[in-house]
């Protein structure tokens, strides 16, 4: 395939965040609040040290969002679903890499 026919299948602008533009801003936030949590001295970062159980993180975080949506520190549970569930993909596709 060629690469320009790979780059037209991959419709990240059209096909992801045009779709889900506020999950998407929502995730970010995730991902900063984590950050100064584990890091604030640091600049946002992913640190896979302390980021490996993706999975069973993701279902508790669900599992909660069944009984109260809103976590301890004020954000939804299932934006760090959401985060998890990004984490988790992005491992396997490294992995198949």
């Amino acid at each position: 395939m060629s690469k320009h026919k790979e780059r037209k299948e991959m419709p990240v602008f059209t096909g992801v965040l045009k779709y889900f533009p506020r999950a998407l801003k929502y995730v970010s936030k995730i991902s900063y609040i984590g950050n100064q949590q584990h890091h604030p001295e640091k600049p946002l970062h992913w640190d896979k040290s302390k980021s490996t159980d993706q999975l069973d993180a993701l279902a508790r975080h669900l599992i909660d969002h069944t009984t109260e949506p809103i976590d301890d520190d004020g954000m939804l549970h299932l934006g760090k679903v959401a985060w998890r569930a990004l984490a988790a993909l992005e491992d396997q596709l490294e992995k198949g890499e």
